[in-house]
C-alpha cells in the first residue's frame, strides 16, 4: 500500500529512485567501496525513509564483512545509524520528518519473545537483521547496472547517506545533542550498558568483573559505576584500555597478558565476583567467569563466539546456585532505554563521548581497520551534515 506522499508521478507501480552513496562489501573479506546506488523510497506503512548523519562501526560490521555470520553479498552493512527523518509511512506515529533519530536492531514484533517484552529475542532476529532484505525478501537497493545490492541490514544498513528503516527500530532523540555522538547508542553502548541495568540489574556494592574493555565492555563499566557497584574489575591486554576503564569507573583492571586473573579476582572479590561479563567472545574466558563467580553469582556471555564453539564448565560449580546465561543487545527496548542512557549522559553519569572518534565517511577502511588493532575504541563516521 502506498500513500499520496510516497506514490511517485509517473505511476504507482513505478519507483521514486534516489540516488545515494554507500560503502559496499562484494566479496568476503573485501574493502568496504563507496559506490552510487540507487534506492527506491516506496515506502511500506510501517517504514521511515532516514538522511544518515553519522554511524558507529562496530565489530559485527567486520564479522559480517568476513561471512561469520553469512549476509548475501554484495551488501551495505552499518547497523549503529543516526540521522534525519526525511518521510515516513502512512502507518507511523512515532517519527515525522524533521525529527532526529537512532537506529538500533531490527525484530519481527510478531513473535512470543517480542510479545513478552523480549525483542532482543525475537524467533526472527536472524533473517531481520542479517538476512539482506526485508521479511518478504525484497529489497530498496540497486546498483548502477540495476542488479540487486543487498540492504536492510539490522533494518537499515546506514553505511549510507540514506537509510529505509522500520518504526520498531527507530528512535527519536533530542535535536541538541550531536547526532555523531548519538549514533553508537543504537548498539554497543545500549548491549554494555544494557547488560548491567536492565539483564543483571547489578545492585549498588555488588562485585563485577568485565573481562574485555572495548566500546561493550566500557559502555558497562561506566553503567556499573552509576549502580554503585564495587568492586568494579576490567580485564584486558591493552594497557591504554585498561587506564581508560580506570578513569571511566573500574577501581580495579587486570592485564591479562601479565596477570593470573582468577587469583587476582578472588583476591579483589574475596573469594569470588557477583557478576562476570564475558565479552570477549573466546571459550576460555567464558570458562573462567564461571570459575570466577561467587556462590548465587551470575556469568553473562556477551560477545559473539565463532560458530560451533564450546566452552567446559564445572558442572558441580552450578550447584552453589551459580547461572550461566547469554544477553542480546542488553536486553533493551531501544525506544525506552536509549533516552534513558541519554539523561545518563546529561547528568554525567555515563560519558560514552570520551569513547568516540570520528572519521570521514570516505575513510571507512580506515575506521575498520583501527576497530580491528584496537586502536579506537568506537569509530563513528560522519557521512551528512
Amino acid at each position: 500500500m502506498t500513500t499520496a506522499q510516497d506514490r511517485p508521478s509517473g505511476g504507482q507501480d513505478s519507483p521514486v529512485v534516489l540516488p545515494v552513496t554507500a560503502a559496499v562489501v562484494r566479496v568476503t573479506g573485501g574493502p568496504f567501496a563507496l559506490e552510487e546506488l540507487s534506492l527506491d523510497t516506496r515506502l511500506r506503512p510501517d517504514e521511515i525513509l532516514v538522511r544518515v548523519v553519522a554511524t558507529g562501526v562496530c565489530q559485527t560490521d567486520v564479522h559480517v564483512r568476513d561471512q561469520h555470520p553469512p549476509t548475501p553479498l554484495p551488501a551495505v552493512l552499518g547497523h549503529e545509524g543516526a540521522g534525519v527523518v526525511m518521510r515516513a509511512g502512512a502507518a507511523v506515529t512515532t517519527a515525522a520528518p524533521g525529527d532526529h533519530v537512532v537506529m538500533s536492531y531490527q525484530s519481527c514484533g510478531r513473535c512470543r519473545p517480542c510479545l513478552s517484552g523480549f525483542p532482543t529475542y525475537c524467533a526472527r532476529s536472524f533473517p531481520v537483521n542479517f538476512g539482506g532484505s526485508r521479511p518478504d525478501g525484497t529489497n530498496a537497493l540497486r546498483d548502477g547496472d540495476g542488479a540487486e545490492v543487498h540492504g536492510h541490514f539490522f533494518g537499515q544498513s546506514s553505511f549510507a547517506t540514506h537509510s529505509i528503516a522500520t518504526e520498531r527500530n527507530v528512535v527519536r532523540v533530542p535535536d541538541d545533542l550531536p547526532l555523531h555522538l548519538l549514533a553508537p547508542l543504537g548498539c554497543g553502548f545500549q548491549t554494555g550498558a544494557g547488560a548491567v541495568l536492565n539483564s543483571l540489574r547489578v545492585p549498588p556494592g555488588a562485585s563485577l568483573v568485565v573481562l574485555g574493555t572495548g566500546a561493550v565492555g566500557l559502555a558497562a563499566v561506566m553503567a556499573a559505576r552509576a549502580t554503585g557497584a564495587s568492586p568494579v574489575i576490567a580485564v584486558d591486554i591493552v594497557p591504554e584500555r585498561l587506564a581508560l576503564a580506570a578513569e571511566l569507573g573500574a577501581t580495579h583492571t587486570v592485564n591479562a597478558k601479565e596477570e593470573d586473573i582468577a587469583a587476582r579476582i578472588a583476591g579483589i572479590t574475596g573469594g569470588g565476583a557477583d557478576f562476570v561479563l564475558e565479552i570477549t567472545g573466546r571459550p576460555e574466558m567464558l570458562t573462567l567467569a564461571v570459575n570466577a563467580l561467587a556462590p548465587l553469582g551470575t556469568a553473562a556471555q556477551i560477545g559473539g563466539a565463532p560458530a560451533g564453539a564450546h566452552a567446559e564448565v564445572n558442572m558441580n560449580a552450578l550447584l552453589g546456585g551459580r547461572t550461566v546465561r547469554g544477553i542480546a543487545q542488553g536486553d533493551s527496548i531501544p525506544r525506552l532505554f536509549i533516552p534513558q542512557l541519554i539523561a545518563l549522559h546529561r547528568a554525567g553519569r555515563f560519558p560514552f563521548d570520551r569513547l568516540i572518534r570520528a572519521y570521514g565517511f570516505e575513510d571507512i577502511n580506515q575506521a575498520v581497520a583501527d576497530t580491528c588493532d584496537g586502536s579506537v575504541v568506537k569509530p563513528v563516521l560522519r557521512i551528512g551534515g
